[in-house]
């Protein structure tokens, strides 16, 4: 498993190119005025569509755009058998739209053929990691692709958990051959609510098998954060996203917003926000170096 599609280029979406979700109150601009955004991640859920005007408007962007498609109904973590119509329906829009990557979350969203409009934690345990193994392995055979899992937010944690997200999610990657979307948002979101380092969090991550990352606004609660992607990145993970790039190869970056949508301009602020950030941190980095409070991590690999 190679994790290319089928008819694809092999480079792929270039590492640390920022690209934008696409949301349907900015396709018609960004048809007519072909921004120049280096690719879209497109949510699966909201173009499922065979025929009509939401497919025709994303056939017309994938013409001019590379995309990425970023699912929430595979319900990795569920214990409900694999929701197949829901895979064909994934294997017809790859097919379909040729997206560059394919992604979802750590989390369960059905139980008891009852879909959630949520990503939902789950216990960090042995049996749970070979229950959640065997199901990715399955999925990927059946698309015929490498997909990639996110780490997700989470307001509780369980008492049954044997480990951290981090090494479970290492884990994963070892056993299924899977790769990793880090949400650096969500990373920072449970650092307040749980207090685990974010920056452990990252440290803990076989790096190289990051292959997309995301950044986005919270709400904040006072007591806790919500992963709303409804603002701004705020300044905590931007730094948090630069102490990532510190040694990170790179990988493809996405300014993620989902609720209280703004103007087109505002997600392209973000964008040049984070490429300066991506350009400063290459600058500052020495062919060869090493962050030696991160054993084995090299700066420039």
């Amino acid at each position: 498993m190679n994790g290319q599609l089928a008819g694809l280029p092999a480079t792929g979406l270039s590492k640390n190119s920022v690209g934008l979700g696409l949301r349907s109150s900015h396709i018609d601009q960004i048809l007519q005025q072909r921004p120049e955004v280096p690719w879209f991640e497109v949510l699966m859920e909201n173009h499922t569509a065979r025929g009509g005007l939401i497919a025709d408007q994303l056939a017309a962007v994938r013409e001019h755009y590379p995309i990425s498609l970023h699912c929430l109904g595979m319900s990795i973590g569920g214990v409900d058998p694999l929701n197949m119509d829901y895979l064909a329906t994934l294997k017809w829009m790859i097919k379909q739209y040729q997206p560059v990557q394919v992604s979802d979350h750590l989390c369960f969203t059905r139980y008891g053929k009852h879909q959630f409009n949520d990503l939902l934690p789950i216990p960090l345990t042995t049996e749970s990691f070979q229950h959640i193994g065997s199901r990715i392995k399955q999925i990927q055979d059946y698309l015929g692709i490498r997909i990639l899992i996110e780490n997700v937010s989470s307001y509780l944690q369980f008492e049954a958990s044997e480990m951290n997200e981090a090494e479970f999610l290492s884990e994963l990657v070892s056993e299924t051959g899977c790769g990793i979307l880090l949400d650096i948002n969500n990373a920072y979101v449970n650092e307040f609510n749980h207090g685990y380092s974010a920056k452990a969090f990252i440290d803990t991550l076989p790096i190289d098998s990051v292959g997309e990352v995301h950044l986005a606004g919270y709400e904040d609660k006072s007591d806790y954060l919500i992963d709303a992607h409804n603002n701004r990145v705020t300044d905590p993970v931007w730094a948090l996203f630069e102490y990532y790039l510190q040694y990170a190869k790179g990988a493809p970056v996405l300014i993620e917003w989902d609720n209280d949508i703004p103007e087109f301009s505002v997600l392209l602020d973000e964008a040049e926000k984070a490429e300066r950030i991506i350009s400063r941190t290459s600058e500052s980095r020495f062919p060869g170096s090493v962050r030696t409070d991160v054993p084995g991590k090299c700066a420039t690999c």
